[in-house]
């Protein structure tokens, strides 16, 4: 107003800031008296522009504020309602290709009725990795998640039952022992090369299966794997804590894993035996079941009481505590999460508040009541 129509205010005006030194007090008569008065005053100088430009900053910050703010209004929302205690995603890169995925990506759905609410949950928490394949439900589970995605607004096209121009990573799941590794190579290369995949990694691959894989890639200039899937948890950790990191450091390769609850036994809900809603209830699970009332069963689940101790004390759930010990493992790019319900899928995303409490300590304490840490080859020669 005072600056007139289309007056501006400069930041001096807007703070009554004044950039010309203060004149001194005292005489200067003398040149030392001079240099000293110059000094003060180039001092007092810099003090001032280091001010306007903290207070510029914040400036820039309530702007920004209120736009989202008046944004948020549109949309009939207000900043509150989308501040939550939610911790914010963690992304990592596949190995050392440039692919960067959500540290925690959603895995095989259990209970379809319920795939778009997880899903759209998952997509909203920062979830940007999502694994299916054609075996899971023959092939109904990449139609669901195909129709969710096209429904979301992000379909690319159409890929088969996934209705997508192409994959960010397509997985080669057991190595096929009747095929010569080279073919397999040059078929996982041709797949990248229509389009129809960015990457190609392995599932459940030995690592000298993946070191050769590797190998041929190089010798007849093909592309390599960047990525393997592999079972990781408590009782599963040879591969994923010894084997990987090697390929990790001397070619790239990372680690994508599943299964980070032992199929709920690492949850504690089979302690008292097996409930009738349970996976191991169900027809095809008999193997799991037998699990549960082995020998080496029993002792896990003794384990996990103790370890539920640890949890109660970091003031989480026995999920989130061994989600979180899965994430902390080097060359971990990404943990599966297999999850039948949002609520779930909350507890589970939950584990990125746990993953700062995974201290040198911590660990330490988890692996003695476990007993199983195993040796690097390293160690192993030590």
């Amino acid at each position: 107003g005072a600056k007139g129509a289309g007056g501006k205010f400069s930041i001096e005006d807007l703070y009554r800031i004044s950039k010309k030194p203060k004149a001194s007090s005292g005489p200067a008569s003398s040149a030392g008296a001079k240099g000293a008065v110059r000094g003060r005053g180039k001092g007092q100088k810099g003090e001032t522009d280091a001010l306007a430009s903290q207070i510029l900053e914040a400036a820039h910050r309530l702007v920004e504020r209120r736009r989202l703010e008046l944004y948020l209004r549109e949309c009939g929302l207000s900043i509150n309602d989308c501040q939550s205690e939610r911790q914010a995603m963690l992304y990592r890169n596949l190995g050392k290709s440039g692919l960067r995925v959500s540290c925690l990506g959603l895995g095989e759905l259990k209970l379809f009725k319920m795939a778009e609410s997880v899903m759209t949950v998952a997509y909203e928490n920062g979830v940007n990795l999502f694994d299916t394949a054609e075996v899971y439900a023959s092939g109904r589970a990449e139609i669901t998640l195909g129709n969710i995605i096209k429904k979301k607004g992000k379909v690319l096209g159409s890929l088969s039952r996934l209705q997508l121009d192409y994959v960010d990573i397509v997985f080669a799941n057991r190595n096929d022992v009747n095929s010569p590794m080279e073919e397999v190579v040059r078929a996982m290369t041709f797949v990248i090369n229509q389009g129809m995949a960015m990457y190609w990694g392995t599932s459940r691959w030995s690592a000298m299966e993946i070191m050769e894989a590797y190998s041929v890639a190089r010798q007849f200039n093909l592309i390599p794997p960047v990525c393997e899937q592999a079972e990781y948890h408590y009782f599963q950790r040879d591969k994923v804590e010894v084997q990987l990191p090697e390929l990790y450091h001397k070619i790239g390769v990372g680690a994508m894993t599943w299964s980070p609850l032992a199929c709920g036994l690492i949850t504690g809900k089979y302690s008292d035996g097996v409930p009738d809603c349970s996976r191991a209830a169900i027809k095809g699970y008999q193997w799991l079941k037998e699990r549960v009332f082995s020998e080496e069963g029993r002792r896990q689940l003794a384990k996990i009481k103790e370890l539920h101790l640890v949890a109660d004390r970091l003031g989480c759930t026995a999920s989130q505590l061994a989600i979180a010990w899965c994430l902390r493992s080097e060359g971990v790019s990404s943990v599966l999460l297999g999850v039948s319900n949002t609520d779930q899928l909350l507890e589970n995303l939950g584990a990125l508040r746990v993953l700062s409490q995974m201290t040198p300590q911590t660990v330490s304490e988890m692996d003695a009541l476990l007993g199983n840490k195993p040796h690097s080859k390293k160690e192993s020669r030590a």
